[in-house]
């Protein structure tokens, strides 16, 4: 079953400096309908204006992971890591037994976007810790580049959960089938472009969850499309 998850139907929160949109609740839009899918707890497409952004706030017992598509977004948290991320980057963050970060966008002119994904841990009150790499953009619509793993494979970030989260660049026409083992799901998040998930037509912003399939076939379509693919237990 293929359970489509329009980026209209999101919620939103709209500020002077911020747009976000959220696939599952989070902040003040609560849907019970969409609390999360599996381990994968929070899902958030995140425009910035400015020199501006998120203050230092307060963390605990997630995994986070940022990727940015457009601009340089700056990270600083408690651990002393300060790194400047651009696209063609991951960025995991252990919350664990707790963190303090801000997200700022440097630049005086352009606005950054970007996609935030927070995984709940295999266990609560893990040291917290930083880590990012750059991750290539897949391998002409025929692969999957991995982001962040359990074990670090190809160059990942890790992160301490049965998860495996995939990052796609499709040409136009690229096409691909994802195995899934048995007891897995998927979630799939368009990050531009269209493609055709198993019939089902999808555009920049919308998602899909899969469940009780053992393959996950993506075609792109029009101009092409990028994608994220959550392997989840």
């Amino acid at each position: 079953m293929i359970a489509r998850r329009l980026s209209a139907d999101r919620g939103l929160t709209r500020l002077e400096w911020l747009e976000s949109r959220h696939t599952f609740s989070f902040g003040d839009y609560h849907d019970p309908r969409f609390m999360g899918f599996r381990v994968l707890r929070v899902l958030n497409e995140d425009r910035v204006a400015p020199h501006s952004g998120f203050s230092p706030h307060f963390h605990r017992d997630m995994e986070i992971l940022t990727v940015v598509l457009e601009g340089t977004l700056r990270h600083e948290d408690s651990t002393g890591a300060s790194h400047d991320l651009g696209p063609g980057v991951v960025q995991r963050m252990t919350a664990g037994s707790g963190i303090v970060h801000s997200e700022i966008n440097p630049s005086p002119v352009d606005p950054v976007h970007f996609l935030q994904i927070w995984i709940l841990p295999e266990r609560r009150g893990l040291s917290p810790a930083y880590e990012e790499r750059p991750f290539a953009a897949g391998g002409e619509g025929e692969s999957l580049a991995v982001l962040a793993s359990p074990d670090a494979r190809e160059g990942s970030v890790r992160i301490h959960q049965d998860a495996t989260v995939y990052w796609a660049r499709f040409p136009p026409g690229g096409r691909l089938v994802h195995t899934l083992d048995e007891g897995r799901y998927a979630w799939v998040q368009i990050a531009a472009g269209a493609l055709d998930l198993g019939g089902v037509r999808l555009e920049a912003g919308d998602a899909a969850g899969i469940l009780e399939e053992r393959e996950v076939s993506i075609e792109a379509t029009g101009a092409g499309a990028d994608l994220l693919l959550f392997d989840l237990a």
